[in-house]
């Protein structure tokens, strides 16, 4: 498009044609990704797999983000405890915490901390680890041997952040509820044995199932944000910056976003 098609006749900018620009570049964006993410999971629901690959990325994304995940968790937790007496003790309803606590924790703060920290961490890495391969044309050497960069670099990265995060979201709720009761018990003076029979005869499968089906759809966002963002960055560290900056904050709004619609499916249907 011109530069005589976005300004008006008196040299002042056309908003509909800025407004039609944009509207075409996010639907090109959307229709690139959706592509990719195509591809990259026909890659690693297919066979042959990569194991070596796969495990080294478990490995990278799952045990290597337990400790940000535990210290998020544990902090969460205990501010939750503590917003909800603080609440509860306005209208006489302190002894509603640890139900409260074990509902939001499993249901979404869990997922939801679980995958922004992810978001954070694992996101502009792999797209900073994949962003340099392409610059200094690694990616090309791979497709010259004939080995597929879907199957070779994104699908193991795919396949190891949806089957990490769950158990990473597991051992967030059980860190947070933990978090909640020490606050609970040490801080509000709450009975231990009290707090923790609540919290049990209040939890159900379907509160856990719940996080853990979110963070599978929160670990494929992830991944395929860093691998998308890394293959398509630019030449010079300038580039690669840039991939990462963008696939953290595509993934964290994707991941928000992606916890939004899930919330809402998983109300209407009753769980």
């Amino acid at each position: 498009m011109s530069d005589a098609s976005t300004t008006s006749s008196g040299g002042f900018p056309n908003p509909l044609a800025w407004l039609g620009r944009g509207t075409l570049g996010l639907l090109s964006e959307i229709g690139r990704i959706s592509i990719f993410s195509g591809r990259t999971g026909l890659a690693a629901f297919s066979p042959p797999w990569n194991l070596t690959q796969l495990w080294k990325q478990i490995v990278a994304i799952g045990f290597y983000s337990l400790p940000v995940v535990g210290l998020s968790a544990v902090f969460i937790g205990a501010a939750l405890a503590l917003n909800i007496y603080t609440g509860g003790n306005r209208f006489g309803a302190e002894q509603f915490v640890p139900n409260i606590v074990v509902l939001g924790i499993t249901r979404e703060l869990g997922a939801t901390i679980t995958g922004l920290m992810l978001a954070g961490r694992v996101t502009a890495g792999i797209a900073a680890e994949i962003g340099a391969m392409k610059v200094t044309e690694q990616i090309d050497a791979l497709k010259t041997l004939s080995a597929n960069p879907f199957r070779y670099l994104y699908a193991p990265r795919f396949l190891a952040a949806a089957l990490t995060l769950p158990i990473l979201v597991l051992v967030a709720d059980i860190i947070g509820v933990m978090g909640g009761w020490l606050v609970s018990v040490y801080a509000l003076d709450f009975d231990s044995t009290t707090y923790i029979r609540n919290t049990v005869d209040f939890l159900t499968m379907e509160d856990v199932s719940v996080g853990l089906i979110k963070a599978v759809i929160f670990g494929m966002v992830i991944a395929l944000m860093g691998c998308y963002q890394g293959s398509k960055s630019s030449a010079g560290a300038t580039g690669v910056g840039r991939a990462a900056t963008l696939s953290m904050v595509g993934a964290a709004v994707l991941v928000l976003a992606a916890n939004y619609v899930l919330s809402t499916f998983f109300v209407q249907i009753g769980i």
